[in-house]
C-alpha cells in the first residue's frame, strides 16, 4: 500500500512543483522587475540600476564629472544620456557648393546625410533641406562649421535627458533575460507533453517582451549616439528693412513733391468724375429753359405792318410848270 501512495503522489508533487516554479518566474517578468528567486539567480541587475543611478547622482553633483555644452551653455554630467536636435536655416549664395560642404562635414565627424529634399522657386532658385546625423561628441564642432558657411537666419538647439528611462530600461533587459533563461530551464527539465506546451507559450510571450525591450533600447542608444541636425539652405535673399536717415536730402523731397502731386491729380480726376454727370444735368436743363424762353416772349405791335404800310403810300408824279404851255 505504502509503495502505491508514493507512486500516485508523485506526479501530483511534480505538477505542483512545476506550477510554483511558472508563478515564481511569472512574477519576475511582470512589471519588469526581477522576483526573489531571479534575484538569487542574477543579483547583478538591480546592482546595475543602482550603480548607474549613484553614477549619475555623483556626475551631477561633483564639478569634475562635467563637460560644458555650447548649445544649452549649461554643464552635463558625464554619465548622461543626453539626446541632441537642432535645426539651422542659413542664407548661401550657392546651395550646392554649401550642401556639399554639410556633407563632408558629416562624414569626417562619422555621421552621415539621411533625408534630402532640394526644391525651386519661382525664380529658378533652389531650396534645400537635409538631415545630418552626426555623434554626440562632434555636434558643437559639426554645428559650428554649418553655421560658418552663410548667414544664420533662424537657430534653435534642444538637449533631452533620458538617463533615467535608459537605466529603467537596461534593467529590464537585464531582469527579462533572466526570466527566459529560466524557462527554457525549466522546459529542458519537463517530461509531460501538457507541460512542454505551457512552457512554451510561456517561452514565446516572454521572449515577445524581451524583443520589444530590447528595440526601445536600440532606439535609445540610437538617438542618444547621434545627434540630429536639420539644415535648411536657401537662395532667397532676405527683405532687410533699409534704414533711413533722420534728415531728408533733395530726393527724398523731389520724390515726396512728386508722389503729392500725382496724388493731388488722382483726387481732381475723382473729384471731376463726381461732378461731371451734375455738370451735364444742370447745362442741360439751362438750355432748355433758354429755349422755352425764348418761344414764349411777345411780339410788339405794328412790328411786322410797318412794311406794308410803306409801300402804300402815293408816288408823287412830275410837277409840271405852269408857263410852259403858253410858250
Amino acid at each position: 500500500m505504502h509503495t502505491r501512495r508514493s507512486a500516485r503522489t508523485g506526479p501530483v508533487l511534480a505538477g505542483m512543483v512545476l506550477a510554483a516554479a511558472l508563478a515564481v518566474t511569472g512574477c519576475g517578468a511582470g512589471g519588469g522587475s526581477a522576483s526573489s528567486a531571479d534575484k538569487a539567480v542574477a543579483p547583478g541587475a538591480e546592482n546595475a540600476r543602482s550603480g548607474a543611478a549613484d553614477g549619475v547622482a555623483s556626475g551631477a553633483g561633483g564639478a569634475k564629472s562635467t563637460r560644458p555644452s555650447k548649445v544649452t551653455g549649461t554643464s552635463v554630467p558625464a554619465g548622461s544620456h543626453i539626446i541632441r536636435t537642432a535645426s539651422l536655416t542659413l542664407q548661401v549664395k550657392d546651395v550646392p557648393k554649401a550642401l556639399d560642404s554639410a556633407r563632408t562635414a558629416a562624414v569626417d565627424a562619422g555621421g552621415y546625410v539621411g533625408d534630402e529634399t532640394t526644391t525651386r522657386d519661382g525664380g529658378g532658385r533652389e531650396r534645400t533641406r537635409a538631415v545630418l546625423r552626426v555623434p554626440t561628441d562632434r555636434y558643437d564642432a559639426v554645428l559650428s562649421a554649418l553655421e560658418g558657411t552663410g548667414k544664420v537666419v533662424e537657430r534653435t538647439a534642444k538637449a533631452q535627458d533620458v538617463t533615467d528611462q535608459v537605466v529603467d530600461v537596461e534593467s529590464r533587459v537585464t531582469s527579462q533575460r533572466v526570466s527566459v533563461a529560466r524557462v527554457r530551464e525549466l522546459m529542458d527539465r519537463a517530461t509531460k507533453l501538457s507541460d512542454v506546451v505551457a512552457l512554451e507559450g510561456e517561452l514565446s510571450t516572454r521572449e515577445s517582451d524581451l524583443d520589444a525591450l530590447l528595440a526601445q533600447q536600440a532606439s535609445l542608444k540610437d538617438r542618444t549616439g547621434l545627434a540630429t541636425l536639420t539644415l535648411s539652405l536657401s537662395e532667397t535673399p532676405l527683405k532687410d528693412a533699409a534704414k533711413k536717415s533722420d534728415a531728408p536730402g533733395f530726393l527724398d523731397a523731389l520724390t515726396g513733391g512728386w508722389d503729392a502731386f500725382v496724388t493731388m491729380l488722382r483726387w481732381i480726376a475723382v473729384v471731376f468724375g463726381v461732378v461731371l454727370p451734375f455738370l451735364l444735368s444742370a447745362g442741360l436743363l439751362l438750355a432748355l429753359w433758354l429755349r422755352l424762353a425764348r418761344t414764349g416772349q411777345p411780339r410788339r405791335p405794328g412790328a411786322e405792318a410797318a412794311p406794308a404800310s410803306a409801300g402804300s403810300l402815293p408816288v408823287a408824279g412830275p410837277v409840271r410848270e405852269e408857263g410852259g404851255d403858253e410858250d
